[in-house]
């Protein structure tokens, strides 16, 4: 965080506490839209940290937010055995592929092209849904396949940048299923928390991790992301689906903005 100066022990102080606040929106707002960094990102840099160093700052501690979504996403994820053995894996390698991408090559172009992924993230999932029960009965193993592989391409994403990518994925599981928005939540929740947790090994180990923001951050998006489930859970779905696209659209309008403008 900021340097030392003859008012150090204030900022380090209000730093603490912006970063606690932040991972606590993050973390219910990630867990419930995917969108945990629009509150964690933007406090790491207002306390001082370079870009490169919040984004892998930013990972690390969402770490957190992936233990205390996939805690409260757990009666939903019962039953999922097969799904979790087939898909999760993938969410694996594509988060070591994101984290590798994100350490050899410079994150301009990729970043370039969030605004409009993420647009058009927004606007699928606030479309109607689609019935996908007839393929799913008849085809398991190709739209088992093809959920696989979307998780591998979001997971690549979101070990690279990561911004939003929940609302990404979210997106690709309520149109390749007749999951409830809960259960798509759910699988969402678990299969970026690996590919999250995956990726922070590599930067702890490879990257320059600020610790002294990751324990209030990842404490802040623990408690935050322990209760975006139980939201879910019992809130409508259609005007939460709404609410989540309609979140992701002005993300993208605002990042769009901000690149383009």
């Amino acid at each position: 965080m900021r340097p030392r100066s003859a008012t150090g022990r204030h900022h380090r102080v209000t730093d603490v506490v912006l970063l606690l606040a932040a991972g606590i929106v993050g973390g219910l707002t990630g867990s419930i839209a995917g969108l945990a960094s629009v509150a964690t990102y933007p406090a790491l840099l207002v306390v001082g940290l370079p870009p490169v160093t919040a984004n892998v700052t930013n990972t690390v501690a969402l770490v957190f937010n992936g233990i205390g979504s996939v805690w409260g996403s757990r009666p939903e994820l019962a039953g999922r055995r097969n799904w979790i053995i087939r898909v999760v894996p993938c969410a694996a390698l594509g988060g070591i592929a994101g984290a590798a991408l994100l350490l050899s090559i410079p994150p301009e172009g990729f970043e370039n092209s969030v605004p409009i992924l993420l647009g058009i993230a927004a606007l699928a999932i606030a479309l109607p849904r689609r019935t996908n029960g007839d393929q799913g009965r008849h085809h398991p193993n190709r739209l088992l396949a093809l959920q696989a592989g979307a998780v591998f391409v979001v997971s690549i994403y979101s070990g690279y940048f990561g911004a939003a990518a929940g609302v990404l994925l979210l997106a690709v599981l309520l149109n390749l299923s007749d999951a409830t928005l809960a259960t798509a939540n759910a699988d969402k929740n678990l299969t970026l928390g690996v590919a999250n947790a995956v990726a922070a090994v590599v930067f702890a180990v490879l990257a320059p991790v600020q610790w002294a923001a990751v324990v209030p951050l990842g404490a802040g998006c623990l408690v935050g992301s322990r209760l975006g489930p139980v939201v879910v859970r019992h809130a409508p779905a259609t005007p939460l689906r709404l609410l989540i696209a309609a979140s992701g659209l002005a993300l993208a309008v605002k990042l769009g903005v901000d690149t383009y403008g």
